[in-house]
């Protein structure tokens, strides 16, 4: 013999569970907190502090010195001069580059990044731009 469930059945809820759309939204903020450090590029370095404003264009490759000497090609690390000059023409013409963003550790010798910038003008790419962290804002008394 079946029964009939009918109208005295389970009741019929339209109400919207609120934990699951609370644990999605938590689960992307962590995604977002996690991977957004690794979309602004390049290597990371501790950068000097100086008056600056965040890096827009991209349109340009970043080159990053490190605080031993070593230079990175957006991904790519070099240790001489000699390799930059190779490897550094042939990555800005895999990205169709227009420019440079030149990233240097706050310990790195002042003459390796000058060397760098050198090197980069020196292979026609005159749109240098130099990436340090903002300056904290001092507050008047």
């Amino acid at each position: 013999m079946r029964h009939k469930r009918g109208r005295r059945g389970l009741p019929v809820s339209a109400e919207i569970n609120m934990t699951s759309l609370v644990d999605v939204a938590f689960t992307l903020l962590v995604i977002f907190i996690i991977t957004a450090p690794v979309l602004q590029g390049g290597v990371e370095v501790q950068l000097p502090r100086a008056a600056s404003a965040p890096i827009t264009s991209d349109d340009r490759v970043i080159i990053t010195v490190l605080r031993d000497g070593t230079i990175v090609v957006g991904e790519i690390p070099v240790t001489s001069l000699d390799d930059f000059e190779r490897v550094f023409p042939e990555y800005v013409r895999s990205k169709n580059a227009t420019g440079a963003y030149l990233k240097g550790d706050a310990n790195v010798n002042y003459g390796r990044v000058l060397q760098v910038l050198g090197l980069m003008k020196r292979m026609d790419i005159v749109d240098v731009g130099l990436v340090a962290d903002p300056e904290v804002e001092r507050m008047e008394e």
